[in-house]
């Protein structure tokens, strides 16, 4: 054979183990259908399943607006274009009637359906894989076990290449990392239950950590605060900007109840895990906020100080912002401070603003949302409510208020860009008011045995 054959017969024997092994890595076997109407499961089982989906916030990534429970085509934003989420009911056609249990295991572990299609990280199977099988069984009855609906899902509207699944596979192999929770036998049973929940089924760093070009969590920034639908996740480690350090009481009140006296109201994103979990077992929100303290971790020595102290920090700055911020100080006081400086209880009064963790953090937008959209108070509870003002303001009270909020009650500089962020925050809040207005449905009738 001569040099150039064997030359050739190299670059054909690389091409050809090359693309094996793109093969080996992006192929995944379609598992077989199962019929739904052959599945029955234990009460204990779904009923535990119900509380594992609240715990995971099912119900508000797979339920669109003005929607049946669980249908999909929730609309999830990324850099790279729209996802569109799953129909995870069990009907036969559009949803997972016909996945078997090792096949929802599978699209929970590795993000992959039961075709055999790579699924997009906007699920976060890079928490899911660490959830253990005897909870993905649960979950598996819980959701196979709820009202079939029909409902195909849109298209995702994402941009080339980015719109090629087979790409994902090469995602996976760069950041999922499969099983990474550990127990920690120097911890207590309660803390390793909270590091379980928040690290597997719960996701909190989904939302909360920052995320790198390709859409990954930042592992080195770890609860370092993110972005979720125009709102801002805000730091949940040592960086928190809580003008009053969390510690694991408050952080329980806060899950369970939606606010705290000393760090405000769960709004956006937040306010829709707080409502699932007030449903949970108390143990299990305990042993989150038992773990989520630790990773708080102690303050920092200038940041030992409690409600009290904080309050009497920023006294002082009254007259002075209301003099340099006039507009401001007038709408703050005929809008704003019969409630938060009526010292009433809930729900007529509200939060000393110099407590508030929108108000201190580095971004205003949560601010902006909150001004705009207002509080709505919880059903059959006592708890905190405040009108939005998006009617009665233009954008530029906005930012005056805004900016006077910011001065008057923290000790921290001065927002920049305030304006872009209110017109977006008003943009959005817009849109979402353009949303069909049916009301969402009830939770259906089993369609199999349920009666936890």
């Amino acid at each position: 054979m001569t040099r150039s054959g064997v030359i050739a017969g190299v670059l054909a024997a690389l091409v050809v183990s090359g693309a094996v092994a793109i093969f080996a890595v992006v192929w995944r076997p379609a598992i077989a259908a199962v019929d739904p109407a052959q599945q029955t499961f234990a009460n204990d089982l779904v009923k535990r399943g119900r509380a594992l989906a609240a715990i995971g916030n099912c119900s508000n990534c797979h339920t669109a607006p003005g929607a049946k429970d669980f249908a999909g085509a929730v609309a999830v934003p990324t850099p790279f274009g729209t996802v569109f989420s799953s129909n995870i009911t069990p009907d036969a056609e559009t949803g997972i009637g016909k996945w078997s249990e090792a096949a929802f295991r599978r699209a929970m572990r590795d993000g992959v359906d039961r075709e055999g299609r790579h699924l997009y990280p906007t699920f976060p199977y890079d928490h899911f894989t660490n959830v253990s099988d005897e909870d993905d069984r649960a979950l598996y009855a819980y959701l196979m076990t709820r009202q079939p609906v029909q409902a195909a899902v849109p298209a995702n509207r994402l941009s080339f290449p980015f719109d090629q699944r087979p790409l994902i596979a090469g995602w996976k192999l760069l950041f999922l990392r499969s099983e990474t929770y550990h127990p920690d036998s120097s911890k207590s049973p309660e803390w390793n239950r909270g590091a379980y929940l928040v690290e597997g089924l719960a996701h909190c760093g989904a939302c909360h950590t920052p995320r790198n070009a390709l859409g990954a969590e930042r592992a080195s920034a770890s609860f370092s605060g993110g972005d979720v639908d125009n709102w801002r996740a805000y730091a949940i480690n040592a960086r928190s900007p809580s003008p009053v350090p969390w510690d694991a009481d408050a952080l329980f009140s806060y899950l369970r109840d939606g606010w705290h006296p000393d760090h405000g109201t769960a709004r956006g994103p937040m306010a829709q895990v707080v409502a699932n979990l007030a449903s949970v077992d108390p143990d299990d929100v305990r042993a989150i906020a038992t773990y989520m303290a630790d990773v708080f971790g102690p303050p920092a020595t200038d940041r030992r100080h409690d409600a009290k102290t904080v309050l009497a920090e920023v006294k002082p700055m009254a007259d002075r912002t209301s003099e340099t911020n006039k507009a401001g100080a007038s709408i703050y006081a005929s809008a704003c401070a019969s409630c938060h400086e009526s010292g009433r209880a809930l729900p007529y009064g509200g939060i000393n603003l110099a407590l508030s963790t929108a108000i201190s953090s580095p971004d205003p937008r949560n601010l902006a949302n909150i001004v705009l959209s207002g509080v709505s108070p919880r059903e059959g509870e006592r708890s905190p409510i405040m009108p939005g003002f998006a009617g009665s303001m233009n954008d530029d009270q906005v930012v005056a208020l805004v900016t006077y909020l910011r001065a008057r009650f923290s000790n921290q500089g001065a927002w920049t860009g305030v304006d872009q962020v209110v017109a977006a925050a008003r943009r959005t809040q817009t849109a979402q008011l353009r949303m069909p207005a049916v009301p969402r449905q009830p939770p259906a009738a089993p369609a199999q045995r349920d009666k936890p």
